[in-house]
């Protein structure tokens, strides 16, 4: 029997006079200024100028979220282009469904073009204003996921225990209707996303790494976390060999980093900062 849980938000969105704000995208917007906040101020501290990562943002954010809709889309296209789907809705972000690897696909190839459109003032390499950035991705996709929450999306396997999610009977899955509370996947994720973010600034602050390094740690992290994270969900998904997509994108990109991680190795008597 559950004595406590995390209930499900009554409501997803605000409406103030004529306009609508819906909670999803209220989160993605604060994680976005979370990054650019963490991701200035590690940028400034390896001795680039201020205003260089919010004018990359320009080219990063808008890339990374058509990125993140795309993959998304591609990925699940049954709700969209499959029987009874409705095309249109693949313009709805506000409803949830930004595929990560999308979005830090495109973002990074934004960033790489605005950084270049700033080359006059960018006097670091874009390896190393990627390692400033790293952390604070991380800490902008955790608040992210808080969207998840307030949709009412990204939960887990049957649950009884005091930090279960509650799901109303609308949104639970086929087959899960007779199930109340689920694993908070949302908030699994949210919390591997800071301890991460926080191994990052560690690690980095205290040893010399090859530019890169930084980031690809990133990768490793985050996708070693979302492949555990992501068995426990029980949301349609596509499947590859009974594995979920995700899961195999997630260990083909884990292995990818740790093989740039190993091949980019800076030498012993490395001094350490």
């Amino acid at each position: 029997m559950i004595f406590a849980a995390i209930p499900s938000p009554t409501q997803s969105q605000i409406e103030i006079g004529p306009l609508t704000f819906h909670f999803y995208a209220l989160c993605i917007i604060v994680g976005i200024i979370a990054a650019l906040y963490i991701g200035n101020r590690r940028y400034v501290a390896l001795g680039g100028k201020a205003e260089v990562v919010n004018d990359v943002a320009i080219y990063a954010v808008p890339f990374g979220i058509i990125g993140g809709r795309l993959y998304h889309v591609i990925s699940s296209p049954q709700a969209y282009f499959g029987e009874n789907g409705d095309p249109l809705s693949a313009l709805y972000i506000w409803q949830g469904g930004l595929g990560i690897w999308g979005a830090i696909s495109l973002g990074l190839l934004g960033a790489c073009i605005g950084y270049r459109r700033n080359r006059s003032r960018a006097e670091i390499s874009f390896a190393s204003f990627a390692d400033a950035l790293a952390p604070g991705l991380l800490v902008a996709q955790g608040i992210g996921r808080w969207g998840n929450w307030f949709n009412k999306e990204i939960f887990g396997r049957e649950l009884n225990a005091p930090w279960a999610l509650e799901i109303p009977l609308a949104y639970r899955p086929i087959g899960y209707t007779s199930v109340e509370t689920f694993h908070p996947v949302f908030l699994y994720e949210f919390i591997w996303c800071f301890i991460a973010a926080f191994i990052l600034i560690r690690v980095g602050s205290r040893k010399k790494f090859v530019p890169g390094s930084i980031f690809a740690m990133y990768v490793a992290l985050y996708c070693m976390g979302r492949a555990l994270i992501e068995t426990i969900r029980i949301d349609e998904a596509n499947l590859i060999l009974g594995v979920r997509l995700n899961v195999w994108t997630s260990v083909i990109l884990l292995f990818g980093s740790l093989i740039y991680l190993r091949q980019n190795q800076l030498p012993r008597d490395s001094s350490v900062k």
